[in-house]
């Protein structure tokens, strides 16, 4: 299974990115982030738009993509690994996550989504959500392995 993090906005050396980059790395699965960025001014619809089809357009072709949004569905960690032990077992190639900009998702992504995730009640930095969502997915690795790492 392929990891691919599909988010808006270019990380331009933010620390956050270093810190997602060595999750993904420490990972079993082959795992990028695709970013894209609207480079003009429009109206927030018409960018939010935009966003969705850039976004849909970064997922791999036939991946199982989940959007992060806060009206998701919350899961503690070992629902997610769940979740992911599920899609590794029964043979999903590809797995995307969608990553918003300020502005969150447009209503066409949520829709084209298999599912929304939650990182919870509070409102996080989007690079920032980069990083949790790239430690929760080794997290999870780490939980499907039997590894002590999420115990810790």
């Amino acid at each position: 299974m392929r990891i691919t993090i599909c988010a808006v906005g270019r990380a331009r050396g933010d620390p956050s990115a270093e810190i997602c980059q060595s999750y993904l790395d420490r990972l079993p699965w082959p795992a990028e982030v695709r970013e894209v960025e609207v480079r003009r001014k429009l109206p927030t619809a018409k960018a939010k738009e935009q966003e969705a089809e850039m976004l849909l357009a970064a997922v791999p072709a036939g991946g199982r993509l989940w959007a992060l949004d806060g009206r998701g569905k919350a899961l503690s960690s070992q629902e997610f690994a769940e979740l992911l032990g599920r899609w590794r077992d029964d043979g999903v190639r590809d797995a995307a996550f969608a990553i918003g900009g300020a502005e969150g998702l447009h209503p066409s992504l949520l829709s084209a989504a298999h599912g929304s995730l939650s990182l919870g009640a509070m409102t996080w930095p989007h690079l920032l959500a980069r990083a949790m969502l790239a430690e929760q997915l080794y997290r999870a690795a780490s939980i499907l392995a039997g590894h002590p790492y999420h115990r810790a």
